[in-house]
């Protein structure tokens, strides 16, 4: 169980290690952690960073790879996937090497995620072995003059069957039994509003954070900043679950981790309704996840639903213009007393809450709205027993370890899906940067970056890699958090990974904060 709580800061020390192996090899290609050699930096009693990196004698090289025609299963969208069938692959090579293109077939097998099928996934189309990207980019250029739209640059690196080369990692180790402050997740002051991790662990002291959860990036997806899943803050829940997904759990009592999911209920009297969002755009849901929403109930990373008919409530840690548009709204004091009822829209004052309706939803509250509302908020792991109100909670997508074994939910969580190739590949497969977390079997809180898409530099881990070097590093639970360029870690007020974003460090929604004892 996490008790954290700090004491003085120590003097910063710095020693070298070597993870050892996995205890049982990998049975596929990738990578569990083997080879890294650490430094070790103490930045107070119970709290150190770990930062390695690994070098391998691999060979990743540029190439052009041709996608393959797709339909999004959801949408009905033409669209594109980088695996096809083995008839489609075969007809692409033969056309390429009319072409003056000789052309591979490489079969991709499923990775071991605990909810799909086993056996080859598809095939890939590629031609070419190049040097740089720049030589790769004039192939491809050709190709598309051609006759081959899809063809598109690509580092070998990246590919989920071929051996690492390079992975530069960060991990902060936070020991409960010598740790005497608090690890928390917030958002800062705004729910609807950005901050870097570098910000909000300077206004908040930290002695390490990383980012946290999922986040929304673009206005027409809600408001950014405000999280895309399952979110609590100092007690207070402030987004609901995006279906059943990985969690982390923060307080009271030791740091856990969980599939999650939340409901919440207006009362006026007898009366009752479910609330489907808190701080979102009404009738926008990203990542899906929830009742009523259409195309999908079930969550799906990076794609976002609709619902003409739902409650969303907003607290005052909102921190923008309420949503204006077609429906209901009612404001309420700290006490549930009806404060006003009218239109969609306004500022909330402290202490308030409001509620918002559209559709049948909206008829619903104008009925109700000379009543005293009572909300009811609870969270429950999937197992279906309740929770006790967490202190703080971030949630992203999928589940890697459950008791020490490799459970990567991947299906199951809306990362990737078996009857759509196009869709969660690149996101979940692929070689990406990664924010993880993970509780050790001494009760330790793991919190990890390694960063990517620097290719020949830092090339990243696919999910199962994830997982394998969360194993590797003495997790028996473990989670993958927002990635891509959100992924940063801060150390005693500095940047100690190296963001993937061009323009360097990303403004993420929240964040997971250590803190000295106040």
């Amino acid at each position: 169980m996490l008790a954290l709580k700090i004491k003085a800061v120590a003097g910063l020390a710095l020693v070298a290690a070597t993870l050892p192996a996995p205890a049982s090899a990998a049975s596929e290609p990738g990578w569990g952690g083997d080879g890294l050699r650490w430094t070790t930096t103490v930045v107070a009693p119970g709290v150190e960073v770990r930062s390695g990196v690994l070098e391998r004698p691999t060979a990743p090289y540029w190439t052009v790879t041709v996608a393959a025609p797709a339909t999004n299963v959801l949408t009905g969208a033409a669209t594109v996937a980088d695996l096809g069938t083995a008839e489609w692959a075969a007809s692409t090579a033969e056309r390429l090497a009319a072409a003056g293109y000789p052309a591979r077939q490489e079969v991709v097998r499923w990775p071991s995620y605990a909810d799909t099928p086993g056996g080859v996934e598809g095939v890939r189309v590629r031609t070419g072995r190049y040097g740089t990207q720049a030589e790769a980019a004039a192939v491809v250029s050709a190709l598309r003059a051609a006759g081959f739209p899809t063809a598109t640059a690509a580092w070998t690196g990246y590919d989920v069957d071929q051996a690492p080369d390079a992975e530069r990692v960060h991990v902060a180790v936070i020991d409960p039994r010598a740790f005497r402050g608090t690890v928390e997740a917030s958002h800062g002051e705004t729910i609807a509003a950005r901050e870097k991790t570098s910000a909000l662990a300077s206004k908040l002291g930290a002695l390490v954070a990383v980012n946290g959860g999922f986040f929304i990036t673009s206005d027409n997806d809600g408001y950014q900043g405000a999280p895309a899943g399952l979110a609590a803050y100092d007690g207070r829940l402030e987004s609901l679950s995006a279906g059943s997904r990985a969690a982390l759990v923060l307080g009271p009592g030791p740091a856990h981790i969980a599939n999650l999911t939340s409901t919440v209920t207006v009362r006026a009297g007898s009366a009752a309704h479910a609330v489907e969002g808190i701080n979102r755009k009404p009738g926008v849901l990203r990542n899906c996840g929830r009742p009523n929403a259409v195309p999908t109930t079930a969550p799906r990373q990076d794609f976002t639903c609709t619902s003409s008919d739902e409650l969303v409530l907003f607290t005052d840690a909102f921190g923008a213009a309420l949503p204006t548009g077609p429906g209901t709204q009612v404001v309420l004091d700290a006490n549930g007393a009806v404060v006003s009822a009218g239109p969609r829209g306004g500022v909330l004052q402290p202490g308030q809450t409001a509620v918002q309706g559209i559709g049948a939803a909206a008829s619903w509250l104008a009925a109700h709205a000379g009543s005293r509302l009572v909300v009811d908020s609870r969270v429950r792991e999937a197992s279906g027993s309740p929770t006790v109100t967490p202190r703080s909670v971030v949630s992203a997508a999928p589940l890697l370890l459950r008791d020490g074994r490799l459970a990567v939910d991947a299906a199951t969580e809306g990362v990737v899906d078996p009857r759509d190739l196009s869709f969660g590949y690149a996101w979940s497969q692929q070689r990406q940067p990664r924010t993880m977390a993970g509780i050790d079997a001494r009760g330790r809180l793991l919190l990890v970056t390694v960063d990517g898409r620097q290719p020949g530099v830092s090339e990243g881990l696919t999910l199962v890699e994830g997982a394998r070097l969360m194993r590797a590093l003495g997790a028996v639970e473990a989670m993958n958090l927002d990635g891509g360029g959100s992924s940063a870690m801060v150390v005693s007020g500095a940047v100690v990974n190296k963001p993937s974003d061009a323009t360097g460090e990303r403004a993420v929604g929240d964040v997971v904060a250590v803190l000295p004892r106040r």
